[in-house]
């Protein structure tokens, strides 16, 4: 068995690769900081005596994701799971004052990356005749908040297309999952706040977020059901949280 996850050198799908590796499946990892790839490459092979390959591009460039799927020969293009983690947030903005920048970098991850992945991957599977694809949304895929405008934009994105993927893939025998969390500790808010450590802290300040390896066992779970089962959609929060805007923080 093969899990394919991007976004794998922190967070979710870091913790995601781990997982899939303690239960036996062989492993490729994507991301852009390659120092990263190699070391947890090695580690999920020494740790968990699988295979690992690992391809170093950046998400956002189709040419540079082209080519990598293309180095897929033999047994690793029989993919079982493909999970689309990669993805960010990048500013805390008004509409009227966002950063056209910031705006471009998060469409062109959350959304063109997911569809540039999804677009070389789904035709193996179809090929493979079955497969899984997993999309790491978000609670605000659901609902939006201030500020949270572009951002918000691009998870409700993903929730139409994982609703439209599902149609797709239904003739191919591949199924399609999307998984929303809400507040999860992970690089998210330091990335959203451009290394501000102080700043990205506050958003947890009194409550228990969910942790990478939360989301892990959940997206761990939805691939191991039964093959005629799909779970369509997930929304997962920590205890405290009820949806985008309501916390119970203990003073």
């Amino acid at each position: 068995m093969i899990a394919f996850i991007t976004g794998a050198t922190a967070g979710i799908g870091k913790a995601t690769a781990e997982l899939f590796a303690k239960h036996g499946y062989n492993i490729i990892i994507t991301g852009r900081r390659k120092d990263r790839l190699e070391e947890f490459s090695a580690h999920l092979k020494s740790t968990y005596e699988v295979e690992v390959l690992f391809l170093n591009f950046d998400i956002r460039n189709n040419k540079e994701v082209e080519k990598a799927i293309s180095l897929l020969t033999g047994e690793w293009k029989k993919i079982d799971v493909l999970v689309n983690n990669a993805g960010l947030a990048v500013g805390l903005s008004t509409i009227q004052d966002g950063d056209i920048d910031d705006w471009e970098r998060m469409i062109d991850t959350n959304v063109k990356g997911l569809l540039y992945i999804t677009r070389h991957l789904a035709p193996v599977m179809i090929a493979n005749g079955s497969g899984h694809i997993i999309n790491i949304g978000s609670i605000a895929g659901k609902e939006v908040y201030a500020n949270g405008n572009v951002y918000c934009a691009t998870k409700h994105a993903v929730d139409a297309l994982s609703k439209s993927m599902r149609i797709d893939m239904l003739p191919f025998n591949i199924k399609v999952t999307a998984i929303n969390p809400g507040m999860v500790e992970t690089e998210f808010s330091i990335v959203r706040f451009k290394g501000d450590e102080e700043r990205a802290k506050k958003p947890y300040f009194g409550i228990q977020p969910l942790t990478p390896e939360d989301i892990a066992d959940t997206i761990y779970w939805c691939a191991s059901r039964p093959a005629h089962v799909n779970i369509n959609d997930i929304i997962i929060t920590p205890t405290v949280q009820a949806n985008a805007t309501n916390t119970f923080r203990k003073s």
